[in-house]
């Protein structure tokens, strides 16, 4: 049975048929493996800022660009942005999955990551103008805190903020806080809960790449964690929130709409796991270029039509 025999929601995201686009033996120096990359354009071209896990375990960044956003890949020839934990203490156990924002007001992009610190991972954030300087404005979010992402203006003034607390009983929903200056965060409030029982995002959600900011409202990617008896499994969903106060949930999938399905996303240092970071709407054409870690080992693409996306996402249950 074919993906698209599944049913409507798993045909949206189209796998590039010759995946994982980039793998640890692309790299121009040792490295374990590469996967969940940050992605944006810059100057026409595509920049993905990739997790690298390197041979003594620990994760770095590092920057790979390509002028159609699939093949011929240029990577940096070392660490674009390594873990520093002489300067930043929180960075002590290595540095991890990017989402990247293009910021308006500040010229710049957002860079939020996880520092996996002595404490646990939490939160931290940088600015960069050039992908080869950044402005690291240090921890955000206390641990444990993972999976963020600005919105790339503020809202009624502030700046807001998606992010993935975990409670003391180990629920994992999605929240959103708010900053006057992105140093100082507040108004913590859950925007998006784990469902209950046996559902495909029970007990553990978290933001998947940056919220796309659509005619509909902000599209959201998420992904689920369920645990089976060999291990976590982990799929996407979507949901919409409202452009002016995306505290407000439209619409949210009862339906995951892509999961693990290939070789490369099943078998790998961590089994059953598509994890993105990043997507990019290519607006002339309306396909949205969607990267993903696959099985925490390689990277990988898959395409959708903006369009078809948001019809489904309307046709989903309200929030």
């Amino acid at each position: 049975m074919t993906a698209k025999e599944t049913g409507v929601s798993a045909h949206l995201f189209e796998r590039y048929p010759n995946n994982p686009i980039l793998q640890s033996n692309d790299w121009p120096y040792p490295v374990n493996t590469v996967f969940n990359a940050g992605a944006t354009a810059v100057d026409g071209e595509t920049l993905l800022l990739v997790r690298v896990e390197d041979r003594t375990g620990m994760s770095h960044l590092c920057a790979a660009r390509s002028s159609d956003g699939i093949k011929d890949w240029r990577i940096d020839p070392g660490p674009t942005m390594p873990a520093l934990p002489d300067e930043y203490p929180e960075d002590l156990y290595g540095i991890e999955d990017p989402r990247i924002v293009w910021i308006d007001e500040m010229e710049s992009w957002s860079i939020t990551y996880v520092s996996f610190s002595h404490g646990g991972p939490l939160v931290s954030l940088a600015l960069t103008k050039d992908f080869k300087t950044f402005v690291r404005l240090g921890p955000v979010m206390t641990p444990d805190d993972k999976d963020a992402s600005l919105f790339p203006h503020r809202i009624e003034g502030r700046w807001a903020m998606i992010h993935r607390p975990i409670s003391p009983g180990g629920k994992a929903h999605i929240w959103i806080s708010y900053s006057p200056d992105m140093k100082h965060w507040g108004d913590h409030q859950i925007l998006l809960r784990a469902r209950e029982g046996g559902w495909w995002d029970a007990n553990k959600i978290g933001l998947s790449p940056p919220p796309l900011k659509t005619k509909e409202g902000w599209l959201m990617l998420y992904h689920g964690v369920r645990d089976t008896a060999s291990g976590s499994l982990y799929r996407l969903g979507l949901a919409l929130l409202d452009l002016e106060d995306p505290r407000k949930i439209l619409r949210r999938s009862d339906e995951w709409i892509f999961g693990p399905y290939e070789l490369y996303e099943r078998a790998g240092d961590v089994h059953d796991v598509v994890f993105p970071c990043g997507w990019i709407l290519d607006e002339p054409i309306g396909r949205i270029r969607l990267y993903y870690g696959a099985a925490d080992t390689t990277l990988a693409l898959a395409t959708a039509d903006i369009d078809e996306v948001l019809d489904y996402v309307m046709r989903c249950p309200k929030g």
